[in-house]
């Protein structure tokens, strides 16, 4: 079997963003799709670097999927990775990880080691946990009525800054007790920092939202400053998770090395696809570290890519769920996933158990978005 042509779509989202799919073909009949991690006005080029890449997976045995990650990196981007190479070496594998389960006749999970659990417990993201503490609060029991038992928001005001005043800090203390006292002592709140503040806050802040119980403090600082998100650690009660802006295994080998976070949240889109999710989380198991992947992409292949990586992980803790995402990833896939409960079955059919639908992709490709306001100097 052999790789004859790769498709790439560039679809509208039904929010800021772009979600970037990929099609895979083979000469025998056999396609796959794979989903790309994208970010605002960092889309084009991510499309262009998969069509880069295509060159030279064109005529390639698609079940040579490690070999591929190998050559991607190795061969072709000479050992110089990117957000973007990443990306495009995510999708593509994905795809390949699709045809795989289809010539097998499995679910991609039962190629990886077969399911841990029957089904992916999810937090919900996207459900409006901005505005005034009311708002949040009204927002999170909203989402809590439909059935899910775990919410991610990032309470702090903007612009993002490392260093805030004390009225910022209460804001974001006041939003997460706000939304503690709407949902009650039994659904998790997990605090998302964006890795926006200097460690002095993020400390401070961290021991004042200790009361509130939340479920974990997500990316309090950058991790390209492991030794600061260490101290960080260090120094508060709350779970730390980071990871969303780490590629590959090499990216996280410091992380278990320094101890400088308790749950990795690496994203399949852009962590170097499936397989690559699976053994960051077998090194994460050694260390005694969970996984908890982030899914800042669609609920269709991406989703799809995500619950087959974690089916046999036996550390995965829960993952990302964009409720808001449903509806266009709804129109997109044929066969669309739907989280109940806070949980997401495992698919039963062969490869990832996703079909989108090409002419609903098309029909909704790529239009730039208007210019955000960005800051100019002298502007907080």
């Amino acid at each position: 079997m052999k790789i004859t042509n790769l498709k790439t779509y560039l679809v509208d989202s039904g929010s800021a963003k772009h979600w970037l799919f990929v099609k895979v073909e083979t000469d025998e009949g056999l396609y796959g799709w794979g989903e790309a991690y994208t970010q605002l006005d960092r889309d084009r080029q991510l499309e262009v670097q998969i069509q880069e890449l295509a060159r030279y997976v064109e005529g390639r045995n698609p079940l040579n999927i490690k070999h591929f990650c190998f050559m991607a990196y190795n061969d072709f981007a000479g050992k110089r990775g990117s957000l973007e190479l990443f990306c495009a070496i995510s999708a593509i594998e994905q795809a390949l990880w699709d045809i795989a389960g289809k010539a097998a006749g499995q679910p991609v999970y039962n190629l990886l080691g077969g399911a841990f659990r029957e089904k992916i417990r999810v937090y919900a993201n996207g459900w409006g946990g901005g505005g005034t503490p009311e708002q949040a609060a009204e927002a999170a029991a909203a989402t809590v009525a439909k059935g899910f038992t775990a919410l991610k928001f990032d309470p702090f005001p903007g612009p993002w800054r490392a260093w805030i005043d004390k009225s910022e800090e209460a804001a974001a203390v006041e939003r997460i007790a706000a939304v503690r006292e709407a949902v009650g002592p039994d659904v998790e709140i997990l605090v998302e920092v964006h890795r926006r503040l200097a460690p002095m806050h993020a400390i401070r802040v961290a021991r004042l939202l200790e009361p509130y119980r939340p479920y974990w403090y997500e990316e309090p600082v950058s991790a390209q400053d492991l030794d600061s998100l260490a101290e960080v650690r260090r120094n508060i009660n709350l779970p730390v998770v980071t990871g969303e802006e780490l590629y590959t295994k090499n990216d996280f080998r410091p992380v278990f090395e320094k101890r400088a976070a308790d749950i990795l949240n690496p994203d399949v889109c852009n962590c170097g696809g499936i397989l690559e999710l699976s053994e960051i989380g077998a090194m994460a198991e050694a260390y005694h570290v969970a996984i908890a992947p982030h899914g800042y992409n669609s609920t269709a292949v991406g989703l799809a890519a995500m619950v087959h990586g974690v089916a046999a992980m036996p550390n995965f803790l829960i993952g990302e769920y964009f409720v808001n995402f449903e509806e266009m990833s709804n129109l997109y896939n044929r066969t669309p996933i739907v989280a109940v409960d806070s949980y997401v079955a495992l698919p039963t059919a062969p490869g990832l158990g996703v079909d989108m639908d090409e002419e609903a992709l098309a029909a909704h490709s790529y239009q730039q978005r208007p210019m955000r306001k960005l800051r100019m100097p002298g502007e907080e």
